[in-house]
């Protein structure tokens, strides 16, 4: 986040004349250290450097009880990211949380098992020679692959003849918001592709195709879109970018954007098409600290062959007395997390993961028949269904219910994300009830289950949606349901609508005065973005 600094004694200052905020005290900009004698006599400013140093035990105490209004990390069912690991992979971290995996002469073992972990996804997904890099996430991973094929596309336009100057790359309009990125900050021309219910509100591959020219670097493919948890078809944009090159000659890459979906289809769907299995598949990226169950700091890219990485973005440097090969964006990183991962494929193998990933999607087909079954929601998701048939009109009844727990009839491959939204029923029989006042009732019990809008074109409707991980029990499923109930009724059964606004903190001045001027209610580029 970017943040500018702030004079806030002035800030409090003004503040305190403002009649909306008299209430503000000459304490607000100090933690007091009244939590007992034991800890200090003096204050300690919040937004400058103390003069003097205080006990480690205070300190702490202070952070720690602040950090306590945090929401519980196993209760964000917002959040794909992993939020748990054994006592013996953290334990693994601490021992290793000093470790620069920058350093490789300092510290070849770590090197050895960075080596290691390039050749187990590469092998995942069925790659032969692949190379690749660990990255602190797959938001740094899908810019160094749109990297590559953009330099990639400028040789080729260059070696040609031809103008190399206004390259554009194609997504849909669903993409996370690091794919965009990649498009602004490398000035490359963003070709957003419009999601529609028909194309279950992901990329839409004849449209994306017909987007693609000569100066196209390549196409983002999504395994496992954020808002819904759909796969993409990399397939079928494979099959169309094959039929372009024979028609037309345009040789155009596909990265695929796996930061979830990466470590979910090799167990879930080993049958699935979307890897290095196809030769138009040139680069991957993933996400560990998502479905690769690590904690988060780690991310992979990996390249076909060294060939679709073009040497000019290889770095050899000289470091600490030895010579290194690096292509990152940046250089000083932690090794615990990469060593977590490390762990991880070690300790679960292929049975593993499988038995983690399949209980996560069975999870969320139980949330989603639940859901369903209620009659106050319409499931978005389609991961519950049977292959093949998508779209909230197609109700599960009892006989499909059966077969799908007895594992006869063969489901949509995607994310265990269930993604849904109030019936029209129950709208039309409750006017008075807001969907964002589901989220937020079900904050007083703890649980972030957010509500947004869909991607531009389709954003006239509104979602919740949870990520189902390794830590989201049955147990949790059970209570998560229930809770859901009981706020959906507790909202019909209310006279009047229930004002979520209310609830919103609109202005406290220490938290706006950090904002970038002109970017706090800013209308430049895209807006509601996943992150």
């Amino acid at each position: 986040m970017l943040h500018k600094h702030i004079d806030t004694e002035d800030i409090i200052k003004h503040a305190k004349l403002s009649p909306t905020h008299h209430h503000l005290r000459n304490s607000h900009n100090v933690h007091t250290l009244a939590y007992g004698s034991r800890y200090a006599t003096e204050d300690i400013p919040k937004y400058k450097l103390p003069e003097k140093s205080t006990e480690a035990q205070a300190v702490y105490q202070l952070i720690h009880d602040e950090l306590e209004l945090d929401g519980r990390p196993n209760m964000n069912l917002a959040s794909f990211v992993h939020t748990w690991m054994e006592p013996e992979a953290d334990k693994l971290i601490m021992e290793n949380m000093c470790k620069n995996l920058s350093d490789q002469d300092e510290y070849p073992a770590t090197m050895r098992i960075h080596a290691r972990c390039i050749s187990i996804i590469g092998d995942m997904w069925n790659a032969k020679g692949a190379v690749g890099t660990a990255t602190i996430g797959s938001s740094e991973a899908v810019l160094l692959g749109g990297l590559a094929m953009k330099k990639r596309w400028q040789a080729t336009m260059r070696a040609q003849g031809k103008d190399a100057s206004r390259p554009n790359i194609v997504m849909g309009n669903n993409a996370q918001v690091a794919l965009e990125k990649f498009a602004r900050y490398f000035d490359v021309e963003c070709r957003l592709i419009p999601v529609t219910a028909e194309s279950h509100y992901c990329l839409d591959i004849k449209k994306a195709a017909e987007a693609c020219d000569e100066n196209t670097i390549g196409v983002y493919v999504i395994l496992g879109s954020t808002y819904t948890g759909h796969f993409e078809d990399v397939e079928g944009m494979s099959k169309e970018l094959d039929r372009i090159q024979e028609q037309k000659g345009w040789d155009i890459p596909i990265h695929v954007d796996a930061a979830s979906g990466g470590f979910v289809a090799p167990f879930a769907f080993p049958k699935l098409k979307w890897n290095f299995e196809l030769p138009r598949v040139k680069s991957i990226n993933t996400s560990g600290h998502k479905y690769g169950l690590a904690y988060a700091g780690i991310g992979w890219v990996l390249w076909r062959s060294e060939e679709f990485l073009p040497k000019e973005l290889i770095f050899t440097l000289t470091y600490l007395g030895s010579e290194e090969q690096t292509f990152t964006l940046n250089f000083s990183r932690p090794a615990c997390f990469m060593i977590a991962q490390y762990y991880n494929f070690v300790r679960l193998g292929k049975q593993g993961y499988t038995s983690i990933i399949l209980n996560d999607l069975d999870n969320a087909r139980v949330l989603s028949l639940a859901l369903e079954e209620s009659t106050y929601f319409d499931l978005i998701s389609d991961m519950h269904r049977t292959k093949g048939v998508f779209g909230f009109g197609k109700k599960s009844n009892l006989d499909s219910i059966k077969e799908t727990i007895a594992g006869i009839t063969e489901l949509n491959p995607a994310l265990p994300v269930v993604a849904f939204k109030l019936s029209d029923q129950f709208k039309a029989e409750n006017p008075h009830v807001k969907q964002a006042a589901l989220s937020t009732l079900l904050r007083t019990r703890g649980w972030i289950v957010p509500n947004y809008a869909l991607p531009p074109a389709v954003d006239d409707v509104e979602i919740l949606r949870i990520v189902v991980r390794e830590s989201f029990s049955q147990e949790l499923v059970d209570t998560v349901i229930a809770d859901l109930i009981w706020a959906t009724e507790t909202l019909a059964a209310s006279e009047s609508s229930f004002d979520v606004d209310i609830f919103v903190r609109k202005h406290d001045p220490v938290a706006d005065a950090h904002k970038m001027e002109g970017h706090a209610d800013s209308n430049h580029g895209p807006k509601g973005r996943q992150c």
